[in-house]
């Protein structure tokens, strides 16, 4: 298992970007700003993460996303290991925003994160197509927080 920076062609990994965020112009909106991790496992793009830096000491998990051959064994966790290790000397929060889902919320409680805030509408008022998730419809940004 690697994890490398990518830092040209961030859009050559769309598919897996997709996955976590589903609205193209939206990934848009945060992925040029942001720094960009591969997790390869035997040579395979397994799991991409894209990480900004929001405020002084407080950074944001704006998408991570493994591919769904290779969810549940633990790529996940390891990229979230990997950008608390990366960020650590000078971060202070790391915040990821999600939907209110039964699938997500539980994976970041199980790494360490804790509820932190929430955007009341954001999912209905900034993409157009409703976004279901295990059958919910996502309306409000969950915001979850983990300290360094």
């Amino acid at each position: 298992m690697q994890i490398k920076p990518i830092l040209h062609n961030k859009k050559d990994y769309l598919d897996l970007l997709l996955l976590a965020d589903e609205q193209e112009d939206m990934i848009d909106r945060y992925l040029d700003r942001g720094e960009m991790f591969a997790l390869s496992h035997q040579g395979e793009v397994v799991c991409v993460c894209v990480m900004t830096r929001e405020d002084d000491g407080m950074y944001e998990i704006k998408n991570i996303a493994t591919h769904p051959d290779h969810q549940r064994k633990g790529y996940g966790r390891c990229m979230i290991q990997f950008v608390l290790s990366h960020y650590k000397q000078d971060g202070k929060t790391l915040l990821v925003g999600t939907g209110d889902s039964p699938l997500t919320i539980p994976f970041y409680e199980r790494c360490g994160f804790s509820m932190s805030h929430r955007v009341k509408d954001f999912f209905t008022q900034n993409y157009d197509h409703p976004i279901y998730e295990d059958g919910v419809l996502l309306r409000d940004m969950v915001y979850l927080k983990r300290e360094f």
